[in-house]
């Protein structure tokens, strides 16, 4: 096969892979039924005037279903840590102890479960146009190698196209288990 051909391929396939590992990010901080230190993942907090993410100042913990803990590493961080997790406006009302901080996570409503499987489902939806995006720029590239055969070409695409079916049923895949486990009471 042609090198700028194999090369575009590459390309694409890199493209598409990226757009998968985005759409796992994006899943993972969907809340789903239970506790996750990752549901606290987009929460910043004032680090001696800086903003710092909150797993770079603290320990963040779930020791059951139902609860998260966050231990700061310096004592003085709990009340910027409490604002920051606010600010966040994650839905939650963080204790401070004195030692540490304690979330409970109260148990999903049935809307709001319809509401996070909407969010996933356009979360993976915008996965599948970064992967048609991805499919639609290496069909045009392969148009413009000149020193390839028109079958070279069309069987290029073909291999595009096959590529293409396969991550977005890696996309429907990653979709229907978060659903599953969104809508899992």
């Amino acid at each position: 096969m042609n090198e700028e051909i194999q090369f575009i391929l590459d390309t694409a396939k890199e493209a598409m892979d990226n757009a998968v590992k985005h759409l796992e990010k994006q899943l993972s901080n969907i809340r789903a039924g239970k506790a996750s230190p990752a549901m606290l993942g987009s929460v910043m907090v004032d680090y001696y005037g800086s903003q710092t993410p909150l797993n770079q100042v603290a320990n963040v913990n779930t020791p059951d279903g139902r609860t998260i803990t966050v231990q700061p590493w310096e004592k003085s961080m709990l009340q910027e840590i409490e604002r920051g997790i606010m600010l966040a406006n994650l839905g939650f009302n963080p204790m401070n102890n004195g030692e540490s901080i304690i979330i409970n996570v109260p148990p999903l409503t049935e809307e709001r479960r319809r509401d996070l499987a909407k969010q996933a489902k356009a979360e993976a939806e915008d996965a599948k146009v970064g992967v048609r995006n991805a499919r639609k720029d290496a069909n045009n590239d392969i148009k413009k190698v000149e020193d390839a055969s028109e079958d070279v070409k069309s069987n290029a695409e073909v291999d595009v196209q096959d590529l293409t079916n396969k991550y977005v049923s890696k996309v429907d895949d990653m979709l229907s288990l978060k659903e599953k486990e969104i809508m899992t009471v």
